[in-house]
């Protein structure tokens, strides 16, 4: 059964979302980020997605006090990140309660800090973010698309040890328009063994079932949540069909 992990993107300590990475294209759906953790539990899910959408503009850690806040308030294994650039940002997110820290554009254009988190950290804790457009890999709150390309990238972490990679394809982040489900078998063929958690376009349980049909590990899910487009009895209901 697919995991299902909500999540949470923060600015000012607020639960938000973009649409596709746009900082102007912004809606606050709760100012207590504990609160829908805490709703999510309530539900039966047992993962969260954590963003720090100011760590990101500010290239360091800033909301930590509400990952602390969650991780303390409920039993949520939670993923974090944001704007995390040295060793003192993760110990940082660790000592808050983060049970992982994911890295996208730092994995990117200083990979021998990202590789020295696998080593010092342990792999196990570190998740590789590949947001991606038309196969190539972007970055810098997707302001910035390279010329790298997807599989290849995502390959040379995973031979240093990475197990989990979240791929997020910006065309369909925020948008409600269907996960790119193509893409993910496409990679799924080449790397097997990755515990792939598909990110961007989920509009519906539907999508989920379908990720699920297509043998995706895990999906992260916000907007469709927030916009009521996913209700928690249905969520409740999926986890509890599939287990």
């Amino acid at each position: 059964m697919i995991e299902i992990i909500p999540a949470i993107d923060l600015i000012d300590g607020k639960c938000v979302r973009l649409s596709q990475g746009d900082y102007a294209k912004k809606t606050v759906y709760n100012e207590n980020p504990l609160e829908v953790a805490k709703m999510f539990a309530d539900a039966g899910i047992r993962r969260l997605h954590l963003v720090d959408l100011d760590g990101a503009k500010a290239h360091h850690i800033v909301n930590h006090k509400v990952l602390e806040q969650i991780t303390s308030g409920t039993d949520l294994v939670v993923d974090f990140g944001g704007g995390l650039k040295t060793d003192d940002d993760l110990r940082i997110a660790f000592e808050c309660g983060a049970s992982m820290v994911t890295g996208g554009s730092i994995a990117v254009k200083n990979p021998d800090v990202f590789s020295s988190w696998i080593n010092t950290f342990g792999a196990e804790k570190i998740i590789l973010g590949a947001d991606v457009k038309e196969e190539k890999i972007a970055v810098g709150g997707w302001i910035e698309t390279t010329d790298i390309e997807l599989l290849p990238f995502i390959n040379s972490y995973l031979r240093k040890g990475i197990t989990k990679v979240i791929c997020t394809d910006i065309s369909k982040d925020g948008m409600l328009q269907g996960p790119a489900i193509e893409l993910y078998k496409k990679m799924l063929v080449a790397e097997p063994e990755m515990y792939l958690i598909a990110s961007g376009g989920v509009s519906s349980i539907r999508d989920i079932e379908l990720l699920n049909e297509a043998e995706v590990p895990a999906v992260i899910t916000g907007k469709a949540i927030y916009e009521g487009k996913i209700s928690m009895k249905e969520l409740t209901q999926l986890i509890i069909r599939n287990q």
